[in-house]
């Protein structure tokens, strides 16, 4: 029998899914310009990139936003982090173009084409959030079995610690990431910490998930098999915009009993916003959700006061990396 046959029966007749090694992995920090710890441990392995690598890996430090950077802004014209959408990467290259418009083209050129054979196999994109979010990972596909065994060694590895999985697979609320361009786009978002601030217990949590991230991928390359697993995530199901006045003015604020209370459940009738007049504004509908985002100081311009998720697990195959 010929090596492909053989390797297709293998295929077939195993329950694990054989996957390629895993070459090019690059981490993104300063998408938004004033979430300083991305920034901050991608400047440092720019300068020594020691405990980033692992053997036959290429891994790149890259900052994706540097005026930004340079300005402490979360953006110069637009949101990087919204505009990896195919419409924008096909856009013919001109100064008129927002500059982030123009930065993106310029990633998709340097870390893919996105969608295609030649993109980075996976792309680690750094953010902090001023929500009480703990550490989170950002997954964009349910389905991916790869991710999802990934994220189980990194729940694993920092446990009693907690992680959280935050799925933004949804129709419409579903955005065009920076990250979007690798195969396997990972988001990290580590909170609470205010815009243009360094703490150094959030920056310590960052790095460890990037830490036992590479060396899942470094086992995987090895030839180790990872069983068949489950996690829990969080799926977006809706934005909740904060109640507003007749000029389109914010009319009420994230009420006490539900700040920092990210991840937690909320139930019908619970309160969600109050008014300066103390009047209580509850949970509307009739099932319980697990907010995310609360009073997140970026999404205030998005109009979104916090983000409802519902609760799921997701089950992945065994995988192995098929060279072993």
């Amino acid at each position: 029998m010929e090596r492909n046959q053989i390797k297709l029966l293998d295929k077939m007749t195993s329950c694990h899914n054989a996957e390629d090694p895993i070459k090019k992995v690059a981490i993104f920090g300063g998408t938004h310009g004033n979430e300083l710890t991305g920034v901050f441990l991608v400047k440092h392995w720019l300068e020594n990139g020691a405990e980033i690598q692992r053997t036959g890996l290429e891994v790149t430090p890259f900052i994706t936003n540097p005026r930004a950077v340079k300005k402490c802004t979360r953006y110069i014209d637009c949101d990087l982090n919204r505009v990896f959408d195919l419409e924008n990467l096909g856009k013919k290259m001109s100064e008129d173009l927002p500059y982030e418009v123009r930065r993106a083209q310029e990633i998709n050129h340097l870390f893919g084409p996105k969608n295609s054979e030649d993109s980075y196999d996976i792309i680690f994109d750094l953010h902090n959030t001023t929500s009480n979010m703990g550490c989170t990972l950002i997954l964009e596909d349910s389905r991916n079995d790869f991710l999802i065994q990934m994220f189980h060694y990194i729940k694993t590895s920092l446990a009693p610690l907690p992680c959280y999985v935050y799925l933004i697979e949804h129709p419409s609320l579903k955005y065009a990431t920076t990250r979007s361009v690798a195969k396997y786009p990972v988001g990290i978002e580590v909170g609470p910490q205010p815009q243009g601030v360094l703490r150094a217990d959030i920056l310590d949590q960052m790095r460890k998930m990037i830490k036992h991230a590479l060396d899942f991928i470094h086992n995987f390359n090895e030839g180790k098999e990872f069983p068949p697993c489950a996690i829990e995530v969080h799926k977006i199901m809706e934005k909740v915009d904060y109640p507003r006045n007749e000029n389109g003015e914010i009319a009420a604020f994230i009420h006490p009993n539900l700040q920092d209370q990210d991840w937690k459940p909320l139930y019908p009738g619970d309160p969600v916003f109050l008014t300066l007049d103390g009047k209580t504004i509850p949970l509307g509908g009739d099932c319980t959700v697990y907010p995310v985002f609360v009073n997140e100081a970026a999404y205030y311009e998005k109009k979104e006061a916090f983000a409802k998720t519902t609760k799921l697990t997701l089950n992945a195959k065994s995988i192995r990396s098929s060279l072993h």
